[in-house]
């Protein structure tokens, strides 16, 4: 049974989920595994969730304060073996559940063009395609989302 809890960066299981996405990210960015890293740390995020799978930490995802108004959805990820099975929609709208409980009316996030499941993610759970933001401004293979809550 599928189990979400809310905690922190500081949680063991969220740490050894992020390197797990790290390694994969570091494939599929290739070359540009660098530029996208520096702005993914996960130290001091207090929006932190966890997808358990009976005792098993199967996914993730984190939410940070972009504006007064938006929420940034990072750090999204589902193990290999877990994928296929929703998982990854259920943390998405909790994060958004957790977002409008904090007050805020939107979520940002960004993804790369070769990260074509987390496209169709975002797509299906209702992220429309925005002009890029911030430090993705100009940057060829970043494709950013919106969604207003």
């Amino acid at each position: 049974m599928l189990h979400l809890k809310r905690t922190t960066s500081e949680n063991k299981d969220f740490q050894s989920l992020v390197k797990q996405l790290d390694a994969f990210l570091a494939i599929t960015d290739g070359d540009e595994h660098d530029f996208y890293n520096q702005f993914n740390s996960t130290k001091g995020l207090q929006h932190v969730l966890i997808a358990y799978l009976d005792d098993t930490a199967v996914g993730c995802g984190a939410i940070r304060k972009y504006d007064e108004q938006t929420m940034e959805v990072k750090r999204m990820f589902t193990t290999a073996q877990s994928r296929g099975n929703g998982i990854a929609s259920q943390v998405l709208k909790e994060l958004e559940k957790w977002t409008k409980e904090l007050g805020y009316k939107k979520c940002i996030l960004e993804t790369g063009t070769r990260q074509q499941e987390a496209i169709a993610l975002y797509k299906k759970n209702g992220y429309q395609q925005i002009p890029c933001y911030g430090q993705y401004l100009n940057v060829e293979n970043s494709l950013c989302f919106e969604k207003i809550l």
